[in-house]
């Protein structure tokens, strides 16, 4: 919780005006018991025109209370509302700043839970903070003061009251709070299967898994609503447990009162404050007995946002690192760091590489002189790179070598696991490696600034992103200044021209949200397009053509060919036709580098291309069988 009051910087003093101006409400409250015992017995025996008197002072103290009190609710708001506002902002900012492994690990559903959820039940238990919780024990206390002002025998009856309620209140507060937390988490839950369902319905329904997913999900929110109950349950023992206790106090003062009347100890207009004050304390108690429940629920709430700031980034980038000379945007070094820092790797094209061979590969392959001859350095190197996702039990990848140069087409291949999405993640750097190292013309990725690194790659990733918006905007998104005709040259490109121009605005059209107005060809071609906007040094198509027939995927392939500069293209696809031209293939096997070369000399050396390949045109497999 201590991490959050940060947030409350600049709101100091309406932090302080409003329980202050509450504290002058109950003052007001306070007092008028006193008046109408003062009416009762000073007013009552025949003395008309001091009743009306006290009756005036009434209502000033109710008007003036009624002033404090909405005073107070405004600086509250102000307080939670932008505590809140601040607070669901960094929020935010912080999750964009987290590496894949530490969303990965956080997961979204709980993310979604905590930036709505939770920061609206802690603004919530903010404002009542504000507002209550110094005036109600305020109130308490001072009924139990002004009891023994007017009769010490009498307030002994308040402070005991007041010793038994708080045994009473503070116990039910130890239990609750990490119920609260546990409440809340299932709740994570339940939002977590509902997007889950919703985002993959159709899957659902294609499978005929309606009812399966209905009784799992029947499970889950049967779980929070048992949790629920019991925090209520145990939440609701408040008000009765403090009822009773009140009113038995009230009892006791009551009869206690009316011994000392008939003896003459107390007047008649002092019962009725004493039991005035008794009836305001048990109001604020009630109101005490709630606070109390949105407090708890406002910590465990704004504990498990703290969980969430105080996550590690996972990842840190140098704030400027492209110093003259150096790796700068649209421009790769050419030898500025070919010293034997960085080795250059050679492979022998279609290759097929045991475990291990390629490191041998990477370091003894160039000469000396190669390495300190100024020659220019490859556009993607990467060096005995393993790669293991958080908690996983064995690596994604294993020793990974080889380089792609300025201008190349590379092909990635392989099996379903393979690695094949994992391998390009590593070159924008969405995730680190764990050994080895990535480097982007010589330079290892890890000293590259974000932007700077990052405006320089193309990606486009499996599953199609767009976002709700215009045609335009969503192009936009690599060049927020990209004129019209940078745009319906990529959109040339990418063979999605043709359909934008036909839809009902152009450019303009709108796209809903996720794109779930188009088709899976037409959203993919749009994201491509969207990466060719901002000319891209490197482009990755992560399997992102998977949607399109063989001649759009070939006429695509030679676009990207024909484009002007000597752009890099990751090409990764489970089609061998998709991947015939390119420079080098890379085949990978079980997170390992099994194969590297041309489709003709992967056909001839690396069985596991071949196998691939006879799978999907096995017309062309020999007789004999491979």
């Amino acid at each position: 919780m201590r991490r959050l009051l940060k947030y409350l910087k600049g709101y100091e003093k309406e932090t302080v005006l409003a329980p202050s101006f509450k504290m002058l409400e109950a003052f007001f409250d306070l007092l008028v018991p006193l008046v109408i015992a003062r009416m009762i017995d000073v007013g009552l025996p025949g003395r008309r025109g001091y009743l009306i008197g006290e009756f005036f002072l009434l209502l000033l103290l109710a008007a003036v209370g009624l002033a404090c009190s909405v005073t107070a609710q405004f600086f509250a708001a102000k307080v939670s509302v932008g505590f809140a506002a601040r607070l669901r902002q960094d929020l935010f900012d912080h999750v964009q700043s987290l590496s894949g492994a530490a969303l990965d690990k956080l997961g979204s559903g709980t993310l979604i839970t905590r930036m709505t959820s939770d920061v609206n039940q802690v603004q919530n238990g903010l404002n009542m903070t504000l507002r209550l919780l110094l005036r109600s024990p305020f109130i308490v206390f001072g009924s139990m003061i002004m009891a023994f002002t007017i009769h010490g025998r009498s307030g002994l009856i308040f402070a005991a009251a007041i010793a038994a309620l708080s045994v009473v209140v503070y116990g039910i507060m130890f239990v609750s709070i990490p119920l609260f937390s546990r409440a809340q988490a299932a709740l994570d839950r339940v939002l977590g299967a509902a997007r889950e369902n919703l985002t993959g319905v159709r899957v659902i329904r294609a499978f005929c898994r309606e009812e399966d997913e209905i009784r799992a999900f029947d499970a889950k929110n049967e779980a929070l609503t048992r949790m629920n109950l019991l925090v209520g349950r145990l939440s609701a023992l408040m008000n009765p447990v403090t009822y009773v206790m009140v009113n038995a106090a009230a009892v006791v003062l009551i009869r206690t009162g009316a011994v000392e009347v008939n003896s003459g100890g107390m007047g008649q207009g002092e019962l009725v404050a004493l039991y005035n004050y008794m009836a305001q304390m048990i109001v604020e108690l009630i109101k005490l007995a709630s606070l109390i429940i949105t407090i708890n629920r406002a910590i465990a709430c704004a504990g498990r946002v703290s969980s969430v700031l105080a996550a590690e980034p996972g990842m840190e980038f140098p704030a400027s690192e492209f110093s003259s000379g150096e790796f700068s945007p649209g421009e790769f070094s050419t030898g500025e760091f070919s010293s034997a820092e960085f080795p250059s790797t050679e492979i022998r094209s279609a290759e097929v590489l045991p475990a291990g061979e390629a490191a041998e590969a990477a370091e003894g392959a160039a000469s000396p002189a190669a390495r300190t001859s100024g020659v220019e350095e490859p556009a993607v190197r990467f060096r005995n790179v393993t790669f293991s996702y958080q908690g996983a039990g064995a690596p994604a990848l294993t020793d990974i070598s080889f380089e792609a140069g300025r201008g190349e087409t590379v092909g990635i291949i392989g099996g379903t696991g393979s690695g094949k999405s994992t391998l390009v993640q590593l070159i924008p750097r969405f995730y680190d490696v764990t050994e080895g190292a990535v480097e982007l013309g010589g330079k290892d990725v890890r000293r590259c600034g974000k932007k700077e690194l990052r405006s320089r790659i193309g990606l486009v990733p499996q599953k199609a992103v767009l976002f709700k918006g215009s045609i335009r905007e969503n192009l936009r998104w690599a060049d927020p200044d990209a004129p019209d005709s940078a745009l319906r040259s990529a959109l040339k490109t990418a063979q999605a021209l043709d359909f934008v121009e036909s839809r009902e605005g152009g450019l303009d059209s709108l796209i809903e949200q996720s794109g779930r107005n188009l088709s899976g060809g037409q959203r993919q071609r749009l994201t491509i397009a969207r990466a060719l906007v901002g000319q891209p040094d490197i482009l990755i198509l992560d399997d992102s053509a998977s949607a399109l027939d063989y001649a759009t995927d070939a006429r695509l392939r030679q676009a990207l060919k024909e484009l002007p500069g000597e752009m890099t293209v990751f090409l990764v696809s489970q089609r061998t036709a998709s991947l015939r031209g390119a420079d080098q293939i890379l085949v990978l096997d079980d997170g390992r580098l099994t194969g590297r070369g041309t489709h003709e000399e992967l056909m001839q050396s690396c069985p596991v291309y071949q196998e691939i390949h006879y799978s999907q045109f096995p017309e062309e497999r020999p007789e004999s069988g491979i």
